[in-house]
């Protein structure tokens, strides 16, 4: 391939990163400024401008994901057998190779997650804790190894590091050379050893560093603001005295800092390097400029050593909507709302794959989740169990290997069907939140299938499984055809056209555990994390309240300074919000209620219920009725919280049922009649399971 060629469509800035083919080079990238671009290209013109071969170049990055994506575009340039790979897949290969010459014996046992070995090590320390202390425990364990902290050493490092131990100080260090010395007996290494001892391997034996060192000569670390401590060690024992290394980073997207995370080897690139080459990659082909003028004011109050190489974007794209600013009186008002608006964006034409709701911890989902329930908006949960470690798809994807070689007589589609039928696909969705979530993940599968079918005509299942491992391997899930919720750290790396950042108050957005400066900052790093993942539409949201008439006593997030409106220009939407959210009391025993589910059925989950059980049954057989006359999952016409509050309710007309939350004016419009038909016990007239304009059936598939 003709190395000017490779150069072609790249702007200056790019360009002139991908001309800097020897010595150090240090990129800075800004969101959406288009780094891999720029360092595949780098790597390409150096392999074929006969700079290196590619077999000697090593691109390392910090996902899977992320490491199969450049290897495609690779491909693509030319140069194939270029290594790119996160740090622990390299170091796991080494290692394995060098084991028997350096060490000797049985290799250890890899193991992925740290729970188990440290609950059995808190246990033979006296401590009986709970799922979240243990994961509370394991974490801390990691930022020890990570930052190179010895158990003996762990009480004086966390006081240095202004750490907040997430128990006494001294039971962690004692759990933690437990757990040391427990894996040691069991011949256990857990990711943090394997990066120490490949690193060891390289420093003590010189002919191992020489094998090594020849074998990788051109060295490329993307999101080099995410190193620890324990990568950096592992990177210096790969260079050796050798400076062909290029590093490419954001310091203002530092969101790992609590797990050892230092943007300080990205800051101090030039002062390490003198000789560096520094290239500032600043404009923005992600977002509008509405959304860039966000993103640069979200960091125009930051400080500290990240805020002094703070990048100002430059959007490329054409004028978008204005960002939208929205107060709400409660939570569930501003779920509420929010799920009514991704529903008209969906109406509009944007799909829902390319709708986020981001936020920060874990917790706020739910609310989320039942909100989209009600309006009748699929949506997938990220940050739960990686979709390829799923039993089930697992399961499946074991069957799929087993018929490879199976006939290829049927089309491809239609076999796949067929055999993941026993496993749990069934025409129409089955009713239960699990096994709903089951059936959508095979559903991918199938719908992967077709994907597959229809680019490559002829495709067979040798080919399909073949696909199937290539996802595997680069963690590559299938994209579900749903609105994506996912905590902001686990967003990063990711963009939608649409995303509605939620719940920023003080407490929330910074966290209440962000106490020092330090902390602080990367909060409003996280936050400009999450307004870049906005390629045109952004909504911004906070509510002053937990409940419905609770005291309306938060406060926005610090954050937002200086880019919303004055408060009074809010009033209206406050206004709505206080039509949309009213004090809902449990009928049976008086208390206000705040879980989205107990709302609904005007009660407690634990006072006693009373309810038409037979009813019940009817509504749940018309719906799955209706839901296979639509091609829609069930949930999608009524939640099952929302039939049973009608069940306990059984309304007489229109106006009660739509009282019933989680009935709409649209749904009380396509379904009301038809429901109270039910209540009434007749059977409904098959006008009232139609979607006349197809709308709901639309959500699913655009």
């Amino acid at each position: 391939m003709d190395p000017d060629r490779i150069l072609d469509g790249l702007d200056p800035e790019q360009l002139e990163a991908a001309r800097a083919l020897r010595g150090p080079v240090c990129i800075l990238a800004g969101a959406g400024t288009g780094k891999t671009r720029a360092i595949t290209h780098r790597i390409a013109h150096a392999v074929h401008s006969g700079v290196v071969a590619e077999q000697q170049v090593l691109a390392v990055t910090f996902t899977v994901r992320a490491a199969g994506e450049m290897r495609g575009r690779l491909r693509a340039l030319g140069a194939p057998r270029v290594q790119a790979r996160t740090f622990h897949s390299a170091a796991v290969r080494q290692l394995s190779y060098f084991w028997p010459q350096a060490i000797g014996g049985p290799m250890p046992t890899l193991i992925e997650s740290k729970i188990q070995e440290v609950a059995r090590a808190a246990h033979s320390c006296g401590l009986q804790l709970d799922r979240a202390g243990l994961r509370d425990l394991a974490g801390e364990i990691e930022w020890s190894k990570a930052t190179q902290v010895r158990p003996a050493d762990y009480e004086a490092a966390i006081g240095k590091a202004g750490r907040t131990a997430p128990m006494p100080a001294h039971d962690v260090a004692r759990v933690y050379e437990a757990y040391e010395e427990q894996c040691r007996d069991r011949n256990l290494l857990d990711f943090e050893s394997l990066l120490e001892l490949t690193a060891g391997i390289i420093i003590e034996h010189p002919q191992i560093a020489d094998r090594v060192r020849d074998q990788y000569r051109y060295f490329v670390v993307d999101e080099f603001q995410d190193v620890n401590p324990l990568q950096k060690l592992l990177l210096d024992a790969w260079l050796g005295d050798r400076d062909d290394l290029c590093v490419v980073g954001d310091p203002n997207q530092t969101i790992y800092s609590f797990a050892g995370a230092t943007p300080s080897y990205l800051t101090g690139f030039s002062a390490a390097y003198p000789h560096a080459t520094v290239v500032r990659l600043v404009r923005d082909y992600r977002s509008t400029p509405q959304v860039v003028r966000v993103a640069n004011g979200a960091l125009r109050h930051a400080r500290g050593p990240a805020a002094e190489h703070r990048l100002e974007l430059v959007a490329q794209r054409p004028d978008g909507p204005d960002p939208v600013y929205t107060e709400y009186d409660d939570e569930p008002a501003e779920a509420t709302s929010v799920a009514r608006r991704i529903a008209a964006l969906i109406d509009s034409g944007v799909p829902a794959r390319e709708v986020a709701v981001l936020f920060r911890t874990n917790a706020q989902s739910a609310a989320y989740e039942q909100a989209l329930s009600d309006a009748g908006v699929a949506y997938t949960v990220r940050g739960a169990t990686r979709f390829f470690e799923r039993q089930e798809i697992k399961q499946a994807v074991h069957t799929l290997r087993g018929a490879r070689q199976g006939s290829d007589d049927e089309p491809l589609a239609r076999t796949v069907h067929h055999i993941l039928g026993p496993l749990g696909l069934t025409p129409q969705p089955p009713e239960g939140r699990q096994a709903r979530e089951r059936w959508e993940s095979l559903a991918a599968l199938a719908q992967l299938a077709e994907d597959v079918a229809a680019a490559r005509p002829g495709a067979t299942m040798a080919d399909f499984v073949d696909e199937l491992d290539a996802r595997v391997a680069t963690e590559h899930a299938p994209e579900y055809e749903g609105v994506t919720l996912a905590s902001l750290h686990s967003a990063k790396g990711l963009e939608w056209d649409a995303v509605f950042l939620v719940g920023l108050t003080e407490g929330l957005m910074p966290i209440v555990f962000a106490e020092t400066p330090e902390q602080i900052e990367e909060e409003r790093r996280l936050f400009y994390v999450g307004v870049t993942r906005a390629r045109e539409h952004l909504s911004l949201s906070w509510a002053l309240a937990r409940s419905p008439g609770g005291r309306r006593s938060r406060k926005p997030s610090r954050f937002l300074d200086g880019l919303r409106p004055a408060s009074p220009s809010l009033a209206s939407s406050r206004r709505d919000s206080r039509r949309q959210a009213k004090v809902v009391r449990c009928r049976i025993c008086g208390t206000t209620l705040t879980d989205a589910a107990e709302r609904k059925l005007a009660r407690c989950g634990d006072c006693p219920a009373d309810y038409d059980e037979a009813l019940l049954e009817r509504l749940k057989t018309w719906r799955r009725a209706s839901a296979e006359k639509q091609k829609v999952p069930a949930y999608v016409i009524f939640t099952d919280s929302t039939l049973q509050a009608i069940a306990e309710h059984v309304p007489d007309d229109l106006a009660q049922l739509s009282r019933i939350s989680g009935v709409g004016a649209v749904k009380l419009e396509r379904y009301g009649e038809a429901v109270l038909a039910l209540c009434a016990g007749r059977e409904p007239a098959d006008d009232g399971e139609e979607d006349p304009d197809g709308r709901a059936a639309q959500r699913q598939t655009d």
